[in-house]
């Protein structure tokens, strides 16, 4: 076997040059890859297209990238908590394709299954069916979107073991497990690297077959996007 793991950020995205696209999972800012986001800041690599739901905050994860322009576009359902992203939206700095969150995760797994194409219903008859073919199935619209082609996808895992097989937990899992099929190269850090047979096999979200470089991450910081509380009732 390959071996897969890697020292740390730095070494898992030495080969993410200028004008690569890739995807980067989270749901805001759950289940971020903090450590290879960090990475790709301090390279500074620019001109990426970026997959990810939103761009979370203008401090952090891919927010941090925003703020040293190196994001061309953005491919996202929603522009989210990052007053960054909506500003260089607006003012034409960045392209932006805004895509409908179930739209969003199957065109990545569709990429991992190897489908070149869905169709929706999602989208048909506005401004996100402009210029895309409309088949009707069964006396129904539906919009053909292509899979995507990410030359990179960065994934954060719960833990992880030396074959590359990655556990998530809860609400984590997100977008993180489709991206993980979906990347030419697929790159995962993970909380905990345990030896290749230590993981429960009923337990393993996504297989180690999908994952190229592997590195246990450090310093997360796992930052609460809305932190809401109950107020007192006295």
């Amino acid at each position: 076997m390959i071996n897969k793991v890697v020292s740390g950020a730095e070494e898992a995205i030495r080969d993410i040059a200028d004008g690569a696209t890739l995807m980067l999972g989270g749901f805001g800012l759950c289940g971020i890859p903090e450590n290879c986001i960090n990475a790709l800041v301090k390279k500074q690599v620019k001109q990426l297209t970026c997959i990810s739901n939103n761009a979370g905050v203008d401090d952090f994860g891919i927010g941090l990238m925003l703020q040293q322009r190196q994001v061309k576009k953005m491919i996202s359902s929603y522009v989210g908590e990052n007053a960054e992203f909506e500003r260089q939206l607006l003012s034409g700095e960045l392209e932006v394709d805004l895509i409908p969150q179930g739209t969003l995760a199957t065109r990545c797994l569709a990429a991992g299954y190897g489908m070149p194409a869905i169709f929706t219903p999602a989208g048909v008859g506005t401004e996100v069916a402009a210029g895309k073919e409309i088949r009707n199935f069964n006396g129904k619209d539906y919009l053909m979107e292509y899979a995507f082609d990410a030359d990179f996808a960065i994934v954060k895992a719960w833990k992880g073991d030396t074959a590359g097989n990655l556990m998530f937990r809860s609400t984590s899992r997100n977008f993180n497990p489709v991206m993980a099929m979906a990347g030419k190269i697929t790159i995962a850090e993970v909380e905990e690297l345990v030896e290749a047979g230590e993981l429960d096999p009923d337990h393993i979200h996504t297989p180690g077959i999908y994952v190229h470089r592997i590195f246990q991450g450090k310093d997360y910081e796992k930052r609460i996007e809305q932190r809401t509380v109950r107020k007192s009732e006295v």
